[in-house]
């Protein structure tokens, strides 16, 4: 019988270390996260609002304009439920908290001061994740906590992943109290950016939009079937490093694209590949 991925021909042909690689050795059973659902989805943000604490607020407050800056992803607080009536589906709650810089224009100065805020965004979906009544207990459990660990076993776990966000717009708007619901920022949080964020009486009010990229998946852990080649045995020698600076600097290629960037005709080839 011939071998696996080449004919009879082609195995006399073969490099060693190739036909090494492809042989197919045995079914090997292995435990893992599968991905049972997913979805990605591309939001613009619009009009989101930015919180502040007590002292950037007051540059807030006498501003004339401000100008967005950058964006990024704090954190993103996930909360997993069952659908009801609806077995297998889950609904995934996401908390995303953006940390938004602004350049802050003052009427008195000439240069902008740049300062940083938290906005909030809340997200849900509802993906498949199937169904286990198991309860699994293992060597890594504190006795202590067994009970609540077995608990999210038998649940699925739920994972989003962020590109980094994309600063469209900002925009300065007089205070309406009645527009903006209160929203609970977590100590983790306010510890971040050095202070309560301001809830007093304010004059001004920052809006960001943001657009934003994501991927949320519904994972469970299974056991799989896999075919097995060979272990991962390392095909190259480790390079010692060296004490003298010169001599590391000598082995880094010349950054030739650095200094003549890339047409738009190169960017596009290599894209059928």
């Amino acid at each position: 019988m011939s071998e696996a991925y080449y004919s009879e021909e082609e195995t006399e042909k073969a490099p060693a270390h190739d036909h090494h690689q492809n042989c197919f050795k045995e079914a090997v059973c292995i435990d893992a996260m599968r991905v049972y659902d997913s979805c990605g989805d591309k939001d613009c943000l619009e009009d989101l609002r930015v919180y502040f604490t007590r002292d950037r607020q007051c540059l807030v407050d006498d501003a004339s304009s401000v100008r967005i800056k950058s964006v990024d992803v704090v954190n993103v607080f996930l909360n997993l439920e069952p659908v009801p009536f609806n077995k297998g589906f889950y609904s995934v709650d996401m908390t995303f908290f953006f940390d938004v810089c602004v350049d802050v224009f003052c009427s008195l100065t000439n240069y902008p001061i740049s300062i940083d805020g938290i906005a909030i965004f809340n997200k849900k979906v509802i993906l498949y994740g199937s169904e286990g009544n198991v309860k699994i207990f293992n060597s890594d459990m504190e006795p202590e906590q067994g009970e609540s660990q077995d608990y999210r076993k038998t649940l699925p776990k739920a994972v989003v992943q962020v590109a980094e966000p994309i600063a469209l717009s900002a925009k300065l708007c007089q205070h309406i109290p009645s527009c903006d619901a209160c929203c609970a920022i977590p100590d983790c949080i306010c510890q971040r950016f050095g202070g309560e964020f301001e809830r007093g009486p304010m004059k001004k009010n920052v809006y960001a939009t943001i657009g934003m990229f994501t991927i949320v998946q519904i994972l469970r852990n299974v056991q799989m079937l896999i075919p097995a080649y060979d272990f991962c045995i390392p095909e190259k020698e480790c390079v010692t490093s060296s004490d003298n600076p010169c001599e590391m600097f000598s082995r880094i290629d010349f950054p030739t694209d650095e200094f003549f960037p890339p047409k738009v005709g190169d960017l596009s080839c290599g894209c059928d590949k």
